[in-house]
């Protein structure tokens, strides 16, 4: 799932090309992935309109369209973006495009999961109540450490499960959760009730940390496909069996929930979810 690190990249990436652009014309070969409440016609009506600059909230990225147009797009765990060519050809799962010069803004989506809405601007939460519910962007910086501290107490069970939750923060998702709590040393599975003010500290101060260093690497390694997935340097995430940066112990794995959680027992110690088996992706943990 794409999250913030490298929903930033596109974001800036789209925004050296889109703004002030036209839509010279758009086509929706699956058009029932788009939820679109501004007019019947998706195609037919976003063709001829201008873009305006791109934004992003939480995982979602927003293009603003002239004359009382939104376009929302939440990739989910598949969907993907692809700056092309106009000749070159279409991948297969290609849900819909957008014309714009002699390129083809694209989006692809392998398990069809993504939620795309185009609405006027004025009726955005109406439409689409999830993001009305919201909690502050995890990177825009905004989020003082007693905010932190006050937004966690609404939550109960294990914090790996909190920083998913949109409602705490907006944006991080299993991926840099993981990274978070190896950052701050704190166990995935530390009940919310039984994090000590260090441990909230810690997590404050890795949040901006790890999502902000992991956006310069994404940022080098992926451009200009703004497509591909880079995750492989993460420091633990899918890495069960490998050896710790930290301290060199073998890192865990395990899945619960169709989730995987990776860790080190050493690094990030506290006891581990009752009622899941661990393994290490088939080698020893």
């Amino acid at each position: 799932m794409p999250e913030i690190p490298d929903l930033e990249v596109v974001r800036d990436f789209l925004n050296e090309r889109l703004p002030g652009r036209r839509v010279a014309y758009a086509e929706a070969p699956v058009a029932s992935i788009i939820r679109s409440y501004a007019a019947e016609d998706f195609a037919g009506d976003v063709a001829g309109r201008t873009f305006g600059e791109v934004s992003r909230y939480g995982k979602d990225l927003y293009f603003p369209l002239d004359d009382d147009r939104l376009l929302v797009v939440n990739l989910m765990l598949t969907g993907r973006f692809h700056w092309s060519e106009a000749s070159e050809a279409r991948p297969k799962r290609t849900f819909f495009l957008l014309g714009v010069g002699g390129h083809e803004l694209r989006y692809t989506d392998e398990r069809h999961m993504g939620r795309i809405y185009y609405v006027r601007p004025g009726e955005l939460t109406e439409r689409v109540p999830a993001i009305a519910e919201l909690g502050p962007d995890a990177l825009d910086g905004g989020v003082s450490l007693d905010e932190f501290t006050e937004r966690l107490r609404a939550f109960t069970g294990e914090i790996k499960g909190i920083l998913t939750r949109g409602k705490f923060l907006a944006g991080i998702g299993n991926a840099y959760a993981d990274e978070v709590l190896f950052a701050a040393g704190v166990s995935p599975f530390t009940k919310r009730k039984e994090l000590t003010p260090d441990d909230v500290h810690r997590l404050h101060e890795a949040v901006p940390r790890v999502l902000t260093e992991a956006r310069e690497v994404v940022r080098e390694r992926m451009l200009p496909d703004i497509h591909k997935k880079v995750r492989d340097f993460l420091q633990v995430h899918r890495r069960g069996g490998e050896p710790c940066p930290s301290c060199g112990g073998a890192i865990s794995e395990l899945t619960a929930n169709q989730r995987i959680t990776s860790y080190c027992r050493r690094c990030q110690p506290g006891s581990l979810l009752r009622g899941v088996r661990e393994h290490a992706a088939g080698r020893s943990a």
